[in-house]
């Protein structure tokens, strides 16, 4: 964690900044000792000396300033970068005809490349770009005319302050890319480190509260039937993630008709894992169509729903996922008496229609199967057939929607 903490604190912009602070004194020196041995030439020695005085008391005043990108402000940089073309204008005026003539150095010298960098680092290479601009442009104007050493010059500082400044970029996006997987890093250990003291602790308390609560029977029974749902979810929340939001009345299938991503089918049925139903699948996400996705939800809650209503509120069920490469198979198994033969039928006839709609019905509108089998005294079980391939059914295609849930027995 020590390590973590220094890399989130150590920018890698931080060296530059030093080096740009040390090349200013340095340069800012270096200008004024070639201003004192060049002393003789200077027709107006009062303008660059002047200027000089100046130059240098700026830069040993503002070296506190460029320590990093806060304190180097827009209106700084400005005035920094005036400086600096003020001196490449005013060396005409103080420099001998012969030294201006033969390409001799500018009052500023190579300080004006400070100002320069210092803008690169500031706003990246677009800065960079418009600083060096105006410095070529202020050496052209002063010298007259576009020698081979000048455009030399103007065109080494432009690349070089380009260059420096898109690396600034890449390593300021480097640098939040790091910050953000360093924080993901440290979530997901605190997660782990929750999810040991739970299941050292919550966990194992709330599964004994259901099992004595079970024994026990009566009131205690009923405690125990909520201490094991609050076992599963928080069980489910510390391996799986955050359950999905509940559905509406609508049913998974009201999600918004745009999002065309897959979804991923373990989520949407993860909602209807409890005490009493055990969800069972692959480890990894089992993708489908949105709309297939939802449908085979909304179906597999049909047939809890029948569970329920048929075999009793406390009824355990089991529901299985399987996916193979072409389709994905969900079965439902439940403990119940079994449905009697012809029951389906009566069903039918008396309208509650929802195996033949809310699951049949969907499954076949996704190009898929619904098979029920179901044995007297040994349960029922359903399983759903869902092809990955859309044949061209679903909503998508027929426009139907059959209800998420009937919520009177949908036999």
């Amino acid at each position: 964690m020590r390590r973590e903490a220094a890399a989130m604190s150590m920018s890698v912009e931080q060296p530059l900044w030093r080096a740009l602070t040390a090349y200013r004194a340095l340069t800012a020196v270096y200008a004024v000792a070639i201003a004192v041995v060049a002393r003789d030439s200077y027709e107006r020695p009062q303008v660059a000396f002047g200027y000089l005085a100046v130059l240098l008391v700026w830069t040993l005043a503002t070296l506190p300033r460029f320590t990093g990108a806060a304190r180097c402000t827009r209106p700084f940089l400005a005035v920094d970068t005036g400086l600096a073309l003020a001196g490449i204008l005013l060396t005409p005026l103080a420099d001998g005809a012969g030294r201006h003539a033969a390409d001799g150095p500018t009052l500023p010298s190579i300080w004006t490349a400070g100002a320069v960098l210092a803008c690169a680092l500031k706003g990246g290479w677009r800065w960079a770009a418009a600083a060096s601009t105006l410095v070529g442009a202020a050496n052209l104007a002063q010298r007259g005319e576009a020698s081979p050493n000048t455009l030399h010059n103007v065109l080494l500082v432009w690349v070089a302050a380009i260059a420096i400044g898109y690396v600034v970029e890449v390593a300021r996006a480097s640098e939040r890319t790091l910050a953000r997987a360093l924080e993901i890093q440290a979530a997901t250990r605190e997660r782990e480190r929750l999810a040991r003291d739970i299941h050292d602790g919550v966990l194992q308390v709330l599964a004994m509260v259901q099992r004595r609560g079970t024994a026990v029977g009566g009131e205690a029974a009923e405690l125990g039937r909520l201490a094991g749902e609050q076992e599963a979810a928080l069980r489910r929340l510390i391996t799986q993630g955050p359950v999905p939001e509940p559905r509406t009345a609508a049913g998974p299938d009201a999600a918004p008709e745009d999002d065309t991503r897959p979804q991923d089918l373990m989520a949407l049925l993860g909602r209807y894992a409890d005490a009493r139903v055990t969800l069972s699948g692959p480890g990894t996400p089992v993708e489908l169509a949105p709309h297939a996705a939802r449908e085979t939800a909304a179906a597999v809650g049909a047939a809890l729903d029948n569970v329920r209503t048929h075999v009793g509120p406390g009824a355990r069920a089991w529901v299985l996922v399987e996916d193979e490469p072409d389709q994905v198979l969900v079965s439902v198994r439940d403990e119940g008496p079994g449905i009697p033969e012809g029951r389906l039928a009566e069903a039918a006839e008396e309208g509650r229609l929802g195996v033949a709609q809310s699951i049949r019905g969907r499954l076949r509108d996704l190009g898929g199967t619904a098979d029920l089998v179901s044995v007297p005294g040994q349960g029922t079980e359903v399983e759903l057939t869902v092809p990955k391939q859309d044949q061209g059914g679903g909503e998508a295609a027929t426009g139907r929607r059959y209800p998420a849930r009937t919520g009177e027995g949908t036999q």
